[in-house]
């Protein structure tokens, strides 16, 4: 069966949801050694025509928006995917995966959203497919390395292959990624500088936040590298020699920085713990002083609380020295326990 169903040529566009009213976002038609030209919807069909009658040797990048309601309704009517893709769309927080259906590629991949300060919560998807000649891309919501990839292809970068596309996206995510990292970096250096001056506006709440965000990404990226390994191992026929040294080189710089993700979970642990162990020692330090302070005053309490009881048989009530040999005492008893705590205190 074909993939594509050419359909009638569509109206004019109307803008939806930073889409047209089919969910088309952008779509570019691509030719070996030149730059990519857009096209409208017109455009796209004719291309697709001509894709199906294998007379074209262009390819096609075609981007949608989930987020309306028509562009799920348009693939199904004009493309014949994997179920797969299809799932894909209606999935949320799933991990990273590239898989290969037939002699296409379906993938699910993690992306920062466009306008973010990033945080647990700014994270999306975005599924793929690819095949000899199309590369097709869903989202929800605007993402940074698609944004990206949109800007080399408007700065007439040449891509020869869908493959070539996608390695470059994966680069850019791998670049969104690493400026994250940066980012959290010089959060975690400002924080160890403060713990190394003995400051105590340290925030673990900021750290905590930080690592979860940290973790999280961990959690759906960690798959990425694995999985576009497996694949170079057993590419699809249309995935040329040069296109392979390209996403093998996308690879490696998003495993790299998979592996400084997780170098900087641990140090952020690490920070964490000794933070909590000054707090912990400061708390200490804090409960053997009201300690202390309790004990030193136990034997004036005391000797006030029997002297005031008004009761026959007082000792001194009759002596003019009286007063100053209980002061007297109750001095000695509070400087033999101040002795008794600090020295052991300053002996350990």
């Amino acid at each position: 069966m074909s993939m594509f169903r050419v359909p009638a040529p569509s109206g004019t566009a109307e803008t939806s949801y930073g889409s047209d009213r089919h969910g088309v976002v952008w779509a570019y038609r691509f030719r070996p050694k030149e730059a990519a030209v857009e096209v409208d919807s017109s455009g796209t069909v004719d291309l697709l025509k001509e894709i199906r009658a294998g007379t074209s040797d262009a390819f096609l990048w075609l981007h949608l928006a989930l987020s309306n309601v028509a562009s799920e309704a348009w693939l199904r009517e004009h493309f014949t995917l994997p179920d797969s893709f299809y799932e894909s769309l209606h999935q949320d927080d799933v991990s990273t995966r590239l898989e290969q259906e037939d002699d296409a590629l379906v993938a699910v991949v993690h992306d920062v959203r466009f306008e973010s300060n990033f945080d647990s919560s700014d994270v999306s998807t975005v599924s793929l497919y690819v095949d000899r000649q199309v590369f097709i891309s869903v989202r929800r919501r605007p993402l940074r390395s698609v944004d990206r990839l949109r800007g080399a292809v408007k700065a007439r970068r040449h891509f020869n292959a869908p493959a070539s596309l996608l390695s470059q996206l994966l680069r850019d995510q791998a670049d969104v990624l690493a400026e994250i990292l940066r980012a959290s970096t010089k959060q975690v250096d400002g924080a160890e500088d403060q713990l190394l001056a003995n400051r105590s506006s340290i925030s673990r709440r900021e750290l905590g936040a930080l690592r979860r965000v940290l973790v999280r990404l961990q959690r759906l990226l960690v798959p990425e590298p694995a999985a576009l390994f497996r694949l170079l191992n057993r590419p699809p026929g249309w995935i040329v020699a040069d296109d392979l040294q390209e996403l093998r080189q996308a690879a490696e710089e998003f495993s790299t920085v998979v592996v400084d993700s997780a170098a900087l979970v641990e140090r952020i642990k690490l920070l964490q713990e000794e933070i909590a162990a000054i707090v912990s020692e400061e708390s200490g330090r804090t409960l053997f002083v009201l300690t202390v302070v309790t004990v030193l005053a136990l034997p004036i309490n005391l000797v006030a609380g029997l002297f005031g009881m008004n009761v026959g048989g007082i000792p001194f009530s009759n002596d003019g020295q009286g007063f100053f040999l209980v002061v007297a005492g109750v001095f000695l008893v509070t400087g033999f326990l101040a002795y008794l705590a600090l020295g052991r205190r300053r002996d350990r």
